[in-house]
């Protein structure tokens, strides 16, 4: 049996690339890549000349079947996204799955993931969260919203930049303007920031600068049974 590999690569500068990872991608017989240029770009950086396949969303399930036959022929196969950890939003997952049903030793590295940073920056509590990722884009999008109300614990999600205004709006309505959140953007990039304040001081700023690069959300939950729970302790 070969060894399924999860390699974190950096979500904006390339020194949050570790020296493990530059390693297993050295050393796979095959990298499965969600964009074969993006990766490419990264290869070439640190010299990696190594043999790619295209693995994303759309192509996932006709592809994991041949991927899991070679795994379990001995091969070494490294999964890479296009940036940060590989079944976090990105492709991997389907993978993963049929790789542990098939028997094989699935590895994922620890290292580059967009949110974490984000939350523990965020100034609000990390010590319990819940992490939403994308919202849907249309079905299903208020319905999910409603569900997360109640959410007491610190809620995370991903945005991209054309969507966020309508998505901070729409936190607005559902959780209220005064609700303490932060976004993040451009992660350990050029121009990372992080906007902190109520729902309605973040809309307020985004609405007056066009948003741009991509972006994690943090909201905090609902106060209400945080008073609670710090009166109880």
């Amino acid at each position: 049996m070969g060894i399924l590999y999860l390699v974190p690569t950096p979500v904006g500068n390339l020194e949050d690339m570790t020296c493990r990872a530059l390693r297993i991608l050295r050393e796979a017989d095959l990298i499965l890549a969600e964009d074969t240029r993006t990766t490419g770009i990264l290869l070439k950086h640190f010299e990696i000349k190594n043999a790619m396949l295209s693995y994303h969303k759309f192509n996932e399930h006709q592809t994991v079947s041949h991927v899991v036959e070679r795994l379990m022929a001995g091969e070494t196969v490294a999964v890479v996204s296009d940036a940060g950890t590989p079944g976090i939003s990105d492709p991997g997952f389907l993978v993963t799955r049929e790789a542990v049903k098939a028997g094989v030793d699935v590895v994922c590295l620890p290292g580059a993931t967009a949110f974490v940073p984000a939350l523990v920056a965020s100034g609000l509590p990390c010590d319990r969260f819940c992490f939403e990722g994308f919202l849907p884009v249309k079905k299903g999008r208020s319905t999910r919203l409603a569900a997360l109300a109640s959410e007491t614990r610190t809620m995370v999600f991903y945005e991209s930049p054309h969507r966020l205004v309508k998505t901070l709006t729409q936190f607005a309505e559902t959780f209220g303007g005064d609700r303490e959140m932060a976004v993040c953007r451009e992660i350990s990039k050029v121009h990372e920031e992080c906007v902190r304040g109520t729902v309605a001081e973040v809309l307020s700023h985004f609405t007056a600068a066009e948003p741009r690069g991509e972006f994690v959300l943090i909201l905090s939950g609902r106060e209400e049974d945080k008073k609670k729970r710090n009166t109880n302790e």
